[in-house]
């Protein structure tokens, strides 16, 4: 038990490794749509290339989402809203008439004559009601009037309007020969007349939903056994349209109680195959990522919030899957670790994401080349313009992608559907969310992008403020390993900025105890005169420690420290090891040599080579050509010589390079000019 327990206890970084894998594929297949696939794959506008397809059962040819919304907003547009005859409000101006009808007229004027005429006024404005014009809300030319509980149908223009009392007083007493009252009735009526006919909004509503359940979502059927499409024939709009009904009624069919545990196995096989080729890819090109579970969790994490926002959007309306910014996905990888990884683990999730939307063939291309262009076009993300033009290529491909696919569906560039442009340019917007991101991962992970190691270079930072004024010395050398090692990496295509930034802080562990390092010491004192080699050693070699210790305290990033851990790597202190020996010629190396580790990117070997030439540099009294020459080629020849550089993926002709160019820049520091003859 306890010898399982320690394997287990060394083993435990693979171990969570393991579990990582099994819980991002059980997410995964449990994101993925419920249903089987189709086997057949095809496209509008190419020939069927299998065999003769017959309907393996009778369905229904389903009507798509646009032929159905048009039916709707047709159903929406001739539909007749419903008004309601309030008679009781009929009656009470009727009621108000007769009571009113003494007041504006006396005795001596033929009351019957007048009072028939005010009938007939009122009968004709409530024929078919008196309506509100402010509320009159249809947007057809009839409605539906609902009196007594009977609806009969009419136009509305035989409603009265409040605007057509004084045209039908002036109408009715032209026919009783009473013109000479019609101010007075004017006035009379304008108070009396009402409103009687209302919008019933409640029964409008209703009788809409049922004008539109009744629209089919089909039209017409296949029996099981009908010829649906030949091989060889082309895939017009008709055939389109059955063998995706096919397809639907295939998917929702196969996925039954005996059926889908057999779905999911195979989901869950291909999955595990992709996640698999991920982390094989780790383990044989990029063992730095690999050996790190924090770096490998991030990655895996990716990789299912894309796989999640995709599916909840295929399942929302599958018609935004592309609003989704998947390119995010590179950008991000590209930041944090290289191009090569980045456009690796996008391909490999556009992949997994295949199962999940509609037109997979469509969205895998389009997919796979937006993110070849976002790992070609997108370096030097501190530089936000770098972002919005690689951001507007982005979208470019988006459109330039869609437009091509849709004459190809369709042969011609009409009925284009807009919104799904607007969709591409609302994706690249929310593209340029990879900024912030980038900070938040940094945060949670404890990663490192340009823009930190931007932040990073600015010399009036605490650390290295701090460093010019207890070490001024150290802190020169350090400005001048910086700009040997950026030139350098510069030249070979690494990581200038990196490289830059861990130069900056390299040395930070000699601000401890500045004095017993010659660029500090501005008198001829030497501390380590009064102290023995071994000591003195002890004191050289501890700067490292002390620097890893103080950027950890100062919460610099791992990948920053990994500069000062390795920039010596396991070299040794010459200088006292040589004068330990003239005392006790049986020394060892083991108390003189650096702990490491040695260099294991580009960049820290670039750092080493930096470093060890300008130091060494301070020592060349009468400086020549030849003599930097001869210089950098010992120096960088001894540490080859010294297997310093077998874990740095950096080869002889990038080496030769690096040469180059601290040859020339050293050259420059110098002024040295060629002489000319006198």
């Amino acid at each position: 038990m306890s010898k399982s327990l320690d394997q287990l206890y060394k083993n435990q970084s693979l171990v969570y490794k393991y579990v990582l894998y099994v819980v991002s594929l059980f997410f995964i297949v449990f994101f993925f749509p419920r249903g089987g696939q189709f086997k057949y794959e095809f496209q509008k506008g190419k020939q069927w290339q299998h065999e003769n397809l017959r309907a393996p059962f009778d369905f229904s040819i389903k009507k798509s989402k646009t032929e159905i919304a048009a039916e709707e907003q047709r159903v929406i547009n001739n539909h007749i809203d419903y008004y309601r005859y309030d008679v009781a409000s009929r009656d009470q101006v009727y009621q108000k008439f007769k009571e009113q009808l003494p007041t504006f007229f006396s005795s001596k004027e033929p009351l019957k004559k007048i009072s028939n005429a005010g009938k007939s006024i009122l009968n004709e404005l409530y024929e078919y009601g008196v309506v509100d014009n402010t509320n009159f809300k249809t947007s057809s030319d009839q409605i539906y009037l609902v009196k007594n509980n009977e609806a009969g149908k009419l136009n509305f223009k035989d409603l009265t309007r409040l605007q057509d009392v004084e045209h039908i007083i002036d109408s009715v007493l032209k026919k009783k020969k009473l013109l000479s009252l019609k101010k007075t009735f004017n006035k009379w009526f304008l108070n009396l007349v009402e409103p009687n006919v209302t919008f019933d909004k409640k029964i409008s509503e209703r009788a809409l939903k049922e004008e539109l359940s009744k629209i089919s979502h089909t039209r017409g059927t296949v029996d099981e056994g009908d010829l649906i499409i030949a091989k060889g024939e082309l895939v017009g709009s008709e055939n389109f349209k059955i063998l995706t009904s096919l397809k639907a009624e295939y998917q929702s069919e196969l996925w039954t109680n005996k059926n889908q545990y057999f779905i999911l196995f195979g989901y869950s096989v291909l999955v595990a195959l992709v996640l698999m080729m991920l982390l094989l890819f780790l383990k044989k090109y990029r063992p730095w990522v690999f050996e790190n579970n924090t770096k490998v969790t991030f990655i895996f994490f990716n990789i299912l919030l894309m796989v999640f926002l995709t599916t909840m959007t295929v399942k929302y309306n599958d018609n935004y899957v592309f609003v989704v910014p998947l390119c995010i996905l590179p950008l991000v990888i590209k930041t944090f670790f290289d191009a090569r990884l980045g456009l690796f683990v996008h391909v490999l999730t556009v992949l997994i994401l295949g199962f999940v939307v509609p037109n997979s063939f469509e969205y895998i291309f389009l997919q796979i080349i937006a993110g070849i262009i976002t790992i070609l076009t997108v370096s030097e993300l501190y530089k936000r313009a770098n972002l919005f033009i690689s951001v507007a290529q982005i979208t470019i491909i988006y459109v330039v992608g869609y437009l091509a696919f849709h004459m190809i569906h369709e042969g011609n560039l009409q009925n284009i559907v807009w919104v799904n442009l607007g969709l591409f340019l609302l994706s690249g917007m929310i593209t340029l969310f990879v900024q912030p991101l980038i900070y938040i991962y940094e945060k949670v992970f404890g990663l490192v992008s340009d823009v930190s190691l931007l932040e990073l270079s600015d010399t009036n930072s605490k650390l290295l403020k701090e460093l010019s004024n207890k070490a001024p010395g150290t802190f020169h050398h350090s400005l001048q390993v910086a700009n040997l090692a950026e030139a350098a990496a510069n030249e070979i295509g690494a990581n200038a900025m990196l490289v830059r930034v861990g130069a900056l802080y390299h040395d930070i562990g000699k601000m401890l105890k500045p004095t017993y390092f010659t660029e500090n010491q501005i008198t001829n004192v030497n501390p380590h005169d009064e102290l023995s080699p071994k000591d003195s050693a002890k004191i050289i070699i501890d700067h490292v420690i002390s620097g890893i210790e103080l950027a950890r305290k100062n919460n610099l990033p791992d990948r920053v420290i990994d500069f000062i851990r390795s920039h010596h790597g396991t070299s040794l202190v010459y200088y006292f090891y040589k004068k330990q020996q003239e005392l006790d010629p049986e020394t060892t190396t083991e108390d003189f040599r650096y702990p490491g580790p040695i260099p294991f990117s580009k960049e820290t070997a670039i750092l080493m080579m930096a470093d060890s030439v300008e130091a060494a540099s301070k020592s060349l009294s009468n400086p020549t050509f030849l003599i930097i020459d001869q210089f950098v080629d010992k120096i960088i020849s001894g540490q080859m010589a010294a297997n310093q550089f077998i874990n740095a993926d950096i080869t002889f002709k990038e080496i030769e390079s690096l040469k180059k160019i601290f040859k020339q820049k050293l050259t420059n520091i110098y002024h040295l000019r060629v002489e000319y003859p006198e």
